[in-house]
Formats: structure tokens, sequence, C-alpha cells
């Protein structure tokens, strides 16, 4: 099928883990720009209160019933899909919890998807399809070599998409390889309340607060200029806004394909605490510890092809600006 616009003459988006910490804002994104928004969620992680525009649906990508009818109901444009485990050394232990939920279940609303007509899709992936990358700054092109079950179920549903692509000149879609998330809503409304904070500026900020006695730098012998690992951190707004353009990109008919989501330069672990102490005013512990299994020396996306070819601009590419808001969150949150 094929549906009308709204009568704004927006686009109606279905968006799958709406509710937490990205995808509530990318709802928050299509709402001001005046889509119409369907969020469904099982809250496993998720929050009711982090959806601020549209209605919120309860339901589990696993149940086909629940799914099809909260997705039929609507009659979207496009789906969004976000709900996915993200913990890498959860993945690891607990692998078969992975590939149910990020590769069965992308299944799933594959096949809702190919049975209701719908043409567009925009997938959350990471940058944890690459594995360990021989060149820095990581482009598309890059052979996909995860290291551990969740960048690897990430990296199937990937394949997933292609191939249905190829066999479906209707079906089109967009992968959007995130490298290292962080901020929130500058107006404190949303930012990322995970039960288990495993991010450095996340970690960092928790332990300014006091929640934790201190913070662990994991390998400080890498060959870096501080021996510390180096991430590309993006802000949420500006990959908010990298689904907004890859939506309009998309509705626009152009051809689908994989983008990196992020500034095209890193931070040092040791240069993200120093700005953490600096957003806090807290100098608080560090200890140095050895280095985890699987972490790249360097990990920095070539950004250049998402800039070409849907004009994406970010706007805050700031490490400070990014602590700062992410600090400004994490204070309006209770101590655990």
């Amino acid at each position: 099928m094929i549906s009308s616009l709204s009568p704004n003459g927006k686009a109606r988006v279905f968006v799958t883990g709406g509710a937490g910490y990205i995808g509530s804002h990318v709802v928050k994104a299509l709402g001001e720009a005046g889509y119409e928004v369907r969020t469904y969620d099982n809250l496993s992680s998720g929050n009711r209160w982090a959806v601020l525009h549209g209605d919120l649906f309860t339901g589990d990508l696993g149940d086909r019933i629940s799914l099809k009818s909260a997705m039929e109901d609507f009659d979207p444009h496009a789906v969004m899909h976000f709900a996915a485990y993200i913990e890498v050394a959860e993945s690891v232990t607990r692998p078969l919890k992975y590939y149910r939920n990020n590769t069965v279940n992308a299944l799933n609303l594959l096949e809702v998807v190919q049975e209701l007509g719908i043409r567009n899709f925009i997938f959350s992936s990471t940058a944890a399809v690459y594995g360990m990358p021989e060149e820095i700054p990581v482009r598309e092109e890059a052979p996909l070599f995860p290291i551990n079950p969740y960048g690897a179920s990430k990296a199937m549903t990937e394949r997933l998409l292609a191939d249905l692509s190829e066999a479906n000149d209707d079906f089109n879609y967009i992968a959007l390889r995130y490298f290292n998330v962080a901020g929130a809503d500058p107006q404190g409304r949303i930012g990322q309340s995970y039960e288990n904070a495993t991010h450095l500026i996340t970690r960092a900020l928790k332990t300014a607060k006091g929640e934790f006695d201190l913070l662990q730098i994991f390998g400080t012998d890498y060959d870096t200029p501080d021996g510390t690992c180096i991430r590309d951190y993006i802000h949420v707004d500006d990959l908010a806004a990298a689904h907004l353009s890859s939506l309009n990109y998309l509705l626009g008919n152009g051809i689908g394909d994989r983008f990196n989501c992020g500034y095209g330069h890193g931070y040092s672990v040791r240069e993200v605490i120093e700005v953490a102490r600096k957003v806090t005013g807290v100098d608080f512990p560090v200890a140095e510890a050895p280095r985890r299994a699987g972490d790249p020396p360097i990990l920095v996306a070539d950004s250049g092809k998402i800039r070409r070819t849907m004009n994406w601009i970010p706007r805050f590419d700031d490490l400070e600006y990014i602590v700062r808001t992410a600090w400004e969150w994490e204070r309006t949150l209770p101590k655990k």
C-alpha cells in the first residue's frame, strides 16, 4: 500500500524502541518537525515519560499479532527501528539473548513491514559491526568483522535489510552506524537513564555525582598520544537530525545505503575525564585498570558520505557541550 500523507503534509513514522535513550530523542525531533509518530516499545529499558510526542503502544517485537495490529492501524510511511539490547559485555555472556532480540525480532519486524507493504525503513546500527578496523577513520566500505555478539547481531540485521532490498524494488532502507552517542536534550526533558550505565561519559558523571567510588580507565598503554583509547563522540540531537535527514532522503526516493554517524575526530579517555571534571567541578577519583578484550585503540568515523549525500550538518560538535548537557540531565536523576 502507498499511504496518503497526514493533513499537514508530513509522513507518519512508526518507531520501535522510541522510549529508549536514542529513540526518544528521535521521537522528539520527529514530533517537533511535525511528523505523526507512534512509538512501539516493551519498556524493558525505555520509559513512558521519555515519549514526548505521538502515542505509545506497549508491546514486544516478538509478538507478531500485537506488532502488526499497532502498525496496520497507524498506516506508517516509514519505520525506524531502535529496539535492541546494547551492552557489549552482556552480549558475550548471554549471546542468545542478543541474537533473539536484535536479529530474530528484527526479522519479525521486517516480515510485518513486508506484509503491510511499507516501503521505507531506517535501522539503528553501530560501529561495532567493524570490530577492530585496520584503517582510521573508518569508511563504510571497511570489512565487517564484529568481535562480539552485539556487533554480530547488528551486522546480521544489516544483511537482512540488504538482501530484502535487493529482492524487492519497493523496499528501501538506510542503516546508520553510530559511533559513541552521548549528551541529552538541552531543555532537560529527556536523557540517558539506563539501569546499568556503561558509557564512559555517563560513568564519569555518575562518579562525579557520588554514585561510584571511582572511575576506571581500562588500558593506558595503547599506541595513542596519552596511552588511552580514542573515540568519536556524537551528540544525541545531531544523531536524531541524521535520522530525519535519512527519512526525508528515503521519502524523496533516495537510494538506500549505510552511513557512519560521527564527527570524524576523537577524544581520548583522559581527555573526556578532564572535560567531565571541568564541567562538574568535581575532581573525582580515577584508577588505572588492565585493557578490556576487544577494545580498538582508536575508533573514529569517516562521516563524509552522510554529509555529502544528505547534506547532514552537525550542530553540536563540542565535547564540553556534549558533557554539559549530559551533566545537566544527570543532575535531575535521583542518586542511587
